[in-house]
């Protein structure tokens, strides 16, 4: 309670120092500070700072209209091979510094997820010929005895690309 009585009285005391009026050659009936130099008042052409610039407006966004047969999501497709054996289904898309894709991840093997392995295959090595609907699958140009054969695809490894042409570039990044 003591506190609080202290605290209000500061408050007072700090408001009316603030209210007080300052000395200026406009002002002359309050003295000045004992350490602060008299205040000089502005010239009278003086003129005032010019408000500050507001930046301009951000233009509207592109629009971009696709026919509902026109593009799809790639993410949870079921994925056959050119044989039509069941291959898996795309989990992720990897993409490089530029934001180029390069690559798509498959979840590949296993039977209700128990025992299956992800695996990174060429984007160049899927074909989305018919995807139409949720139910169409996407082609992988390998067999399934080559993905078997894929490394497993681990976070923050480097990555191991399966190609169907086996001439796939290495990425090349900056070390930055």
């Amino acid at each position: 309670m003591r506190v609080n009585r202290l605290v209000a009285s500061l408050a007072i005391i700090l408001l009316s120092l603030a209210a007080a009026p300052a000395w200026t050659a406009d002002n002359p009936g309050s003295p000045p500070a004992a350490n602060n130099p008299p205040v000089s008042a502005p010239p009278q052409n003086a003129t005032p700072p010019a408000p500050p610039k507001e930046p301009p407006p951000a233009p509207p966004p592109s629009v971009t209209i696709l026919g509902a047969k026109e593009a799809h999501g790639v993410l949870g497709r079921d994925v056959r091979s050119a044989a039509n054996e069941d291959m898996g289904h795309i989990v992720d898309v990897i993409v490089d510094r530029t934001g180029t894709v390069r690559a798509a991840v498959i979840d590949f093997g296993g039977f209700l997820g128990v025992g299956s392995r992800k695996i990174v295959v060429d984007w160049n090595a899927l074909r989305f010929g018919r995807v139409s609907d949720k139910s169409d699958a996407v082609t992988l140009e390998l067999t399934k005895d080559q993905v078997k054969a894929a490394p497993e695809y681990k976070e923050d490894t480097p990555i191991v690309v399966l190609g169907a042409s086996g001439n796939l570039e290495p990425l090349q990044f900056d070390d930055q």
